[in-house]
């Protein structure tokens, strides 16, 4: 039986964005100007490109800015048309008609796998959906949730996407313990969060991509909170992952990790070179800086 077609993304968007203040003391880390789009722009728009309906947006205080970038901006909109400047009407209207959005306010930032716990009531009791990290920013012709899309529908199951990296690296990711790929895909046995590099079962990382269904609910309901009192999403995938079979998918593209401060100036910087307005100018300008 063919998997049921999924169309729903939950976007996790709660957290207090401290590794980026005091930019962020005032101002979403999720509305951060990555070239010309704000960073949650880009995870929306791989979503949609992927066949995903309507967004799921977990919000916090101090989030509000979000929800008005995807919303209709009556005066902004009228100004342009009475201007005459039709293209960037154009690509307004996009924004706000890209998909079904929904907003959730998670009240206490108490973790990613909270976050996901509240879009329960928003999810159906036998319905996979998505799962993107806005700090995730994959740059590929195929977008990334596509990539896994196709995968889930030859093989319905839990999907988490991962990538290699580097053995000292593993101690700042979840690693899974899995056994040989078949067909690019790893059956996980298990997740170990944020392990030495002397303990990490192998060296592929979680990364923030995921395609879950609807009982993994029931396993973060059971996840018992822990440092800062945060619900740990790895804690409910390894309870799950011991009940179903739960597989890895390497998802290909560049990744940026835009969560971080040196990251997100690589992603700035590379994706500035592929922006077919100013990659041009932008190349001249960084070759003719002195080193």
């Amino acid at each position: 039986m063919p998997a049921r077609q999924i169309t729903k993304a939950v976007i996790p968007a709660a957290g207090l964005g401290t590794r980026f203040l005091p930019v962020t003391k005032a101002s979403p880390k999720e509305m951060l100007p990555l070239v010309d789009k704000p960073l949650i722009q880009y995870v929306v728009e791989e979503a949609v490109a992927s066949g995903i309906q309507q967004i799921i947006i977990i919000t916090g205080r101090g989030k509000r800015a979000i929800e008005d970038h995807f919303d209709i901006s009556f005066e902004l909109e009228e100004t342009l048309k009475s201007n005459g400047k039709e293209d960037l009407l154009k690509d307004l209207r996009k924004i706000s008609e890209m998909a079904d959005f929904c907003y959730i306010r998670q009240s206490q930032a108490r973790g990613l796998g909270h976050a996901i716990l509240c879009a329960k009531n928003l999810i159906g009791d036998d319905e996979a959906f998505a799962v993107l990290l806005g700090d995730d920013i994959i740059d590929h012709s195929v977008p990334a949730l596509q990539q896994m899309m196709e995968v889930y529908h030859r093989t319905p199951a839990p999907l988490i996407g991962i990538q290699q990296v580097a053995k000292a690296d593993v101690q700042q990711y979840g690693i899974i313990d899995a056994g040989p790929a078949i067909d690019g895909l790893y059956k996980i046995n298990d997740l170990v969060e944020k392990p030495s590099p002397e303990e990490a079962p192998s060296d592929l990382a979680v990364i923030g991509r995921y395609l879950l269904t609807s009982d993994v609910f029931e396993c973060l309901e059971k996840t018992k909170p822990g440092k800062n009192n945060e619900i740990q999403l790895t804690d409910a995938l390894k309870q799950l992952a011991h009940s179903r079979a739960m597989y890895g998918y390497l998802i290909q593209g560049n990744r940026f990790d835009a969560g971080d401060k040196l990251g997100f100036l690589k992603a700035t910087v590379e994706m500035g070179l592929k922006n077919p307005e100013l990659g041009k100018g932008f190349r001249k300008y960084l070759k003719n800086l002195p080193l």
